[in-house]
């Protein structure tokens, strides 16, 4: 029995070793992942790796390679596009240009996935602790995302790291009373180019930005959000430019809302995209020559209005069949893909999991750090709630429903096992060197004292 509890306080006293530092828990957890997960791609055979054009990334990507022009993301030739946001067709069509389109392009694509999805549970630790809920948290959130990496190509692992150095700055905007001009510019072109990344953020900086004038109740606020709003407006300039000569129209970074909208909302529609019921769904310029060819005769702007139309028009005429689709993609994306049982029950775990963990570490957080977790999680699933379902909608949040069922385990794991009584046992067996690990592991811990009031 001694001997277990030996072994037992030497593991801990590794852990704590390895969260006390976050640099430790940085390289560990991504070296964890990045091992894991290469290993896994490895496996897969180098004809599955060569580029192809069968979805609207590759397709526009390949483009990009082959002319140079953000364009033809659909069955046949279309001509230049804003299907997607451009930041990870330009990264990809990097890739492409280096290798060719070779098996080898695709291998350095899927590592640049691996790597990001590595880098942002690798952050977990960091990122908990400035948000407040302790480094432990996020490197059990951290070790346990790592896990359940999957090959989400559209940049979704880089949009939740995005949005988590962007959460870090709005809180310490929110609790630091020396906020600049300059850095509220430099804060705005940030997240002016984030929606290049994923335009999904709106509503999460607009939440961010509303909370800090409720949070401040300043006048001189006002001017600082104007400055920040200034920097938004100027980093989404250039795009926005391409897209008014391109199309002669202005837009929200990308064109497809309205298809997509469409797709999710009409007779015979299903809440999720991959369980869609009708035999000629979907229609989507992708998958059918008519919707291409008609969306090469009239543009894809004038195409994407009327598809958006029409969902509009079959949302106001429907408004049971709306309600009973919307509540279905809400419980998809808190609860996974109902129709895929044994993956629903993950998602389903994760997000119990980290609702007990908000129920247990809130009461010891300030009111913006609190806000920091729910503003992101409230806002923006937003737009999907609208669009047919798809797992990797939720990727770029799952980090934060990951610190939260860390803090939850974390907490239980405390209560358990008792920090002090670690402490006192070492003591008692007068073990010197187990107490001074005991000792680190208190001092350590102390971040986490919070969360047992």
């Amino acid at each position: 029995m001694f001997r277990k509890h030996d072994r037992l306080r030497v593991v801990r006293a590794g852990v704590d070793w390895v969260v006390c530092s976050p640099w430790r828990s940085f390289l560990v957890i991504f070296l964890f992942s990045f091992t894991i997960h290469v290993n896994q791609l490895n496996q897969i055979p180098s004809r599955h790796l060569i580029p192809n054009a069968y979805r609207e990334l590759g397709a526009i990507t390949i483009s990009l390679t082959k002319t140079g022009q953000f364009a033809n993301p659909y069955m046949i030739p279309t001509g230049p596009t804003a299907h997607l946001p451009p930041i990870i067709p330009y990264i990809i069509s990097l890739i492409y240009r280096w290798f060719g389109l070779t098996y080898q392009a695709g291998y350095v694509s899927r590592l640049f996935v691996i790597a990001n999805g590595s880098l942002l549970y690798a952050m977990l630790p960091w990122l908990s602790d400035k948000l407040g809920t302790t480094r432990y948290a996020g490197f059990m959130g951290g070790i346990a995302g790592v896990l359940l990496i999957e090959w989400h190509g559209h940049g979704e692992y880089l949009t939740g790291i995005v949005m988590g150095l962007l959460l870090v700055a709005f809180l310490r905007r929110w609790t630091k009373n020396s906020i600049s001009w300059t850095g509220s510019f430099l804060l705005g072109l940030a997240i002016g180019a984030a929606f290049h990344l994923q335009p999904a953020l709106l509503p999460v900086m607009l939440g961010c930005m509303a909370f800090e004038l409720w949070w401040s109740r300043s006048h001189r606020r006002w001017a600082f959000l104007s400055v920040l709003a200034l920097g938004v407006v100027i980093a989404c300039i250039p795009w926005g430019w391409r897209n008014y000569t391109t199309f002669n129209a202005l837009f929200f970074v990308r064109s497809n809302l309205g298809l997509e909208l469409r797709l999710g909302n009409h007779e015979g529609a299903a809440a999720m995209m991959d369980v869609l019921v009708a035999p000629e769904e979907p229609r989507h310029p992708k998958a059918h020559f008519a919707e291409a060819r008609k969306l090469r005769e009239v543009g894809e702007i004038a195409y994407m209005r009327q598809a958006g139309y029409e969902a509009l028009e079959w949302i106001r005429t429907n408004p049971g069949d709306f309600t009973w689709l919307t509540l279905q993609r809400f419980a998809n994306l808190w609860a996974g893909p109902l129709h895929r049982p044994k993956a629903a029950a993950g998602v389903f775990a994760l997000t119990i999991l980290a609702f007990w963990g908000a129920w247990r570490t809130f009461p010891g957080l300030t009111i913006p750090q609190r806000a920091s977790f729910l503003i992101p999680l409230a806002t923006y699933p937003i737009i999907y709630y609208m669009v047919a379902y798809m797992p990797r909608y939720r990727v770029p949040i799952d980090w934060i429903l990951f610190i939260l069922a860390g803090a939850a385990v974390w907490s239980w794991r405390r209560e358990e096992t008792g920090i002090r009584a670690n402490y006192e046992r070492a003591a008692s067996i007068g073990a010197h060197r187990d107490l001074s690990q005991t000792k680190n592991v208190y001092s350590c811990d102390q971040e986490a004292g919070a969360m047992d009031k």
